[in-house]
This record gives structure tokens, sequence and C-alpha cells, in this order.
């Protein structure tokens, strides 16, 4: 592979030798230079689907320089399917403090930001909402107040099947791996549900999601999927 991209034929650097070059590589002046290749490449991502999420990069762990695995945080096109920026975390930090920055990188007007619960934050919603974006942040046990209203709310009314309720239905079946998995959504204003808690600390909120799934395995079935609730603007 080297060879080939290089044009080496009777000798090439060694990993360790690459691993010297990239290590006097400034990151900051590599992100930038990389912002721009990716520009040439994708001029616009408007209604695009820009999910960001954090992975530990396999064996960057250094035990002799007690040096801990390196984490980032990526921003994904989906309908590209190319990395559009990265970052990095710092080890006495965690995903929610570079967020923020990953999407100054990026221009992301009329874009779907999707995020776990790790970043369903009100700053970031804002930052989302600055930069002229839309997001779908996933409302789990770190806002327990708000968690338990809105699904609380939702058992009342799946188990009078939204009767009288403005709700909007979808419904996704996947297939593949030996295994099945149905999703079904259910969506509604929050002007629906009542009193939220706090609502006017989520920028541009204006809807709430439920999505349950079942997956059927090829020899047992899993149901009972936890409810998530997700913000949607």
């Amino acid at each position: 592979m080297t060879r080939s991209l290089f044009g080496l034929t009777l000798w090439y650097p060694s990993d360790d030798t690459f691993r010297r070059v990239f290590e006097f590589i400034d990151p900051e002046a590599l992100n930038r230079c990389f912002g721009r290749w990716v520009e040439t490449l994708v001029t616009k991502t408007g209604g695009e689907i820009l999910p960001i999420d954090g992975k530990t990069i396999r064996g960057s762990y250094d035990r002799n320089q007690g040096k801990s695995a390196l984490h980032v945080i990526t921003a994904w096109s989906s309908e590209q399917r190319l990395v559009l920026a990265q970052m990095k975390v710092d080890d006495k930090s965690n995903e929610i403090t570079p967020i923020p920055a990953l999407l100054e990188l990026l221009d992301i007007t009329d874009s779907i930001i999707t995020i776990d619960a790790m970043g369903t934050q009100t700053e970031i919603a804002q930052k989302i909402i600055e930069k002229k974006g839309n997001y779908v942040l996933t409302l789990k046990a770190n806002h327990p107040t708000l968690h338990h209203q809105v699904k609380e709310w939702f058992e009342r009314a799946s188990a009078q099947q939204f009767s009288g309720i403005d709700v909007s239905y979808e419904q996704r079946i996947e297939s593949g791996h030996h295994r099945r998995e149905i999703r079904q959504v259910w969506s509604v204003l929050i002007t629906v549900i009542g009193e939220l808690y706090q609502p006017r600390l989520w920028a541009g909120l204006k809807s709430v999601l439920m999505v349950v799934r079942v997956r059927h395995l090829w020899n047992k079935t899993k149901e009972g999927s936890a409810i998530l609730s997700n913000f949607f603007r």
C-alpha cells in the first residue's frame, strides 16, 4: 500500500517513522486543512442528517507512558457517507465540552443534528439553533424530571391508543444478519403534552417523540425496549 501511494520501490519507512511524523503535525492545523478539503467534496449539507457521536479508538492507549485511550467525537454525513469533522475529547473532559466547538467547524444550515443522551444539553441545542440547524436529541435519565414527565405522558397516551390526540405515527421494518427489527415512532407537538418542565431552556423545541423497538433474532425475540424520547425542532 505504501509503495503504491508514494512510488517507493526499493525502500519505504516503517510504521514507527510514520508515527513520529504524525506526532509533529499540529492537530489544529491539520483539522483546518481537513475541513477545507471536505468542503471541496461536500458543498451543501442542507436537509441532511448529521449524527454526532463519540468513539474510543482501539489500541490508542499506552500503558508504558500512562496514556489513556484516545476518545474523539465525529460529525458524520449520512448521505455523503463521509466524516465532516472530528475532534479529540480532552482526558479530563467529556463529550459535552467539544461538541459546540465541533459545530463551529460546520455549516449545518437546515441540517438535522442527531446526538445521543450525553449531548442532550440546553447549551448544545442553543448552539444548533444559532447555526440555523435542527436537532434530534435523545432524552434519558440524565434529565430525570423531564424524562419522567415525558415517559409518563406517553405511557398514558399509549394505553388509551392516543384517542383524541393529534399524533404522527411511522413504522419501519428492517431485516438482515438473521434479525428483524420493528421501529415504531409517535410524534406530538409539545402543546399537546401540556406544561413541560422548563421548556424555555430548550431553544426551538417544538415536538417530542417516542420510539419503541422490537428485535426478532434468529432464535428468540427481544421485546419491551426502553422508550426513547427525543426532541425535534
